[in-house]
């Protein structure tokens, strides 16, 4: 019998700078390349980690040689993303004013995941967001008959 395997839960630690969100998308990517289905994923995917992982950056109150740990993990055809931080605050959704420049990413997260939320991470010290990404729907073949 052929056995297939899915790809474990992928984690990595990344400086708590503004520049290191390509590169959490960038591992992101190469995560759900992996996938057979992981092209339904990465378009809100990519948008919900930057966002997460940019909130970490901005909003932490944690020393700044603290790292941000990125985690992927796909189970029960959900992908769960979730952003390790050594901050005390939580996320806030609030709405921003159209001359705001900021603002508006968790109202993203809160669009656009299945469920996500904040929880204090294992040990006291800090927390981690996580977002739940349902699959896009596969694309449907339309046959062209001359």
């Amino acid at each position: 019998m052929l056995a297939t395997r899915r790809p474990r839960t992928f984690a990595a630690r990344l400086d708590s700078r503004p520049d290191s969100t390509p590169l959490a998308r960038h591992l992101l990517r190469a995560y759900l390349s992996a996938l057979p289905t992981g092209d339904r994923y990465s378009d809100i995917a990519e948008l919900l980690l930057g966002e997460l992982f940019a909130n970490a950056v901005q909003h932490s109150d944690a020393p700044v040689d603290r790292l941000i740990e990125v985690r992927f993990a796909l189970a029960n055809s959900r992908l769960r993303l979730e952003v390790h931080d050594a901050g005390s605050g939580r996320p806030t959704l609030r709405t921003a004013s159209p001359e705001d420049e900021h603002g508006r990413g968790l109202f993203l997260v809160n669009e656009l995941a299945e469920r996500w939320g904040c929880c204090p991470r294992a040990g006291g010290i800090g927390k981690f967001a996580w977002a739940l990404i349902a699959p896009s729907p596969a694309p449907s073949l339309t046959l062209i008959t001359a």
